[in-house]
């Protein structure tokens, strides 16, 4: 009989319960379990990039912090889906009014995507959380902490998240593949950690992605099943315009829209993150970084991703 578990994506499957599981973030995940140790902690602010563990740290203090009691004691709400300040009025303001139940003398509010609330949400939010705190805790999770007032960021101790180092990354892939009965060689470990840029979530749907088509697991299937070109066919592409063979950086760029079906901001972020491999002078390359900005700018005002892009390898061919 198949179990839930087979059934979650890996991102769930495989989410640390404790926080000595969690990748990475050794400095914060130290500080969590000094927490749990003490029974008490502030208000809490995690900023970060998307992936990188903030939300399972929230959840794994929850369950250390409450253990059996975790439903009763544990509220976890995410912003982008309810943003209103109906929310922080109703659902919000009545879970943190209540008294907690247990040994821990607080409940725990986790609201994740916080940079997603209206300002008249976050403005309730801030007169909640001095209302209820002497019996309720809040961790406030956001990509980007700027869009979080600040009156609300001065309520609470700031973890900042780091993206995940290459060796955290590729031991969470080793122990998925080995769960899995996968194989994965190394180039196909690097491969993902560069496409997933320190991103545990994306790292991990990029190899369920790949195992079902595949058990091995190689460098091909993952920037195949990514939609994302190998730096080695991205840096000849550069390459070949730098050494004034506009066809033939031309003709690259048409494969790598057609094998990968990239977009053109797609290939603009990659040209960006060859460019400083490059072995050209520091200033040649600040010129092509310059070049990448305005281009870049372009495509968002919404030119021809086509003709944008041509025209940013004939400037990358002008001497």
């Amino acid at each position: 009989m198949t179990g839930k578990t087979d059934i979650l994506p890996w991102t769930e499957k495989y989410r640390p319960g404790r926080l000595e599981d969690v990748a990475g973030q050794q400095d914060i995940v130290a500080g969590l379990r000094a927490f749990v140790k003490a029974r008490n902690m502030p208000n809490m602010l995690f900023a970060g990039p998307p992936g990188v563990g903030k939300t399972t740290c929230a959840i794994a203090l929850a369950r250390e912090l409450f253990g059996d009691e975790m439903g009763a004691n544990f509220l976890e709400l995410n912003a982008s889906d309810e943003r209103g300040i109906d929310v922080v009025r109703g659902r919000i303001k009545d879970f943190a009014r209540s008294v907690s139940m247990g040994k821990v003398p607080f409940k725990l509010i986790f609201l994740d995507e916080a940079d997603a609330l209206t300002a008249d949400a976050q403005q309730a939010l801030r007169r909640t959380m001095e209302s209820s705190s002497a019996v309720t805790r809040f961790i406030i999770s956001a990509n980007y902490s700027s869009r979080i007032i600040e009156p609300i960021q001065s309520r609470c101790a700031v973890f900042r998240f780091m993206p995940l180092q290459e060796k955290d990354v590729r031991k969470m892939l080793a122990h998925v593949s080995k769960e899995e009965k996968l194989h994965a060689d190394e180039e196909a470990e690097k491969a993902i950690f560069y496409v997933s840029e320190g991103d545990m979530r994306r790292a991990l749907n990029i190899l369920q992605g790949c195992a079902m088509h595949s058990a091995k697991i190689t460098a091909e299937l993952v920037h195949k099943t990514s939609s994302r070109a190998t730096p080695k066919e991205v840096k000849e592409m550069v390459e070949l315009a730098l050494k004034g063979s506009f066809q033939g950086a031309r003709e690259n760029l048409d494969k790598l829209i057609i094998t990968y079906g990239l977009s053109g901001e797609d290939i603009m972020l990659q040209v960006y993150r060859e460019v400083p491999k490059l072995d050209i002078p520091e200033r040649d390359k600040m010129r092509l970084i310059e070049l990448i900005g305005e281009y870049n700018f372009r495509l968002v005002q919404g030119a021809n991703e086509r003709i944008q892009l041509e025209s940013l390898l004939a400037q990358f061919a002008k001497k």
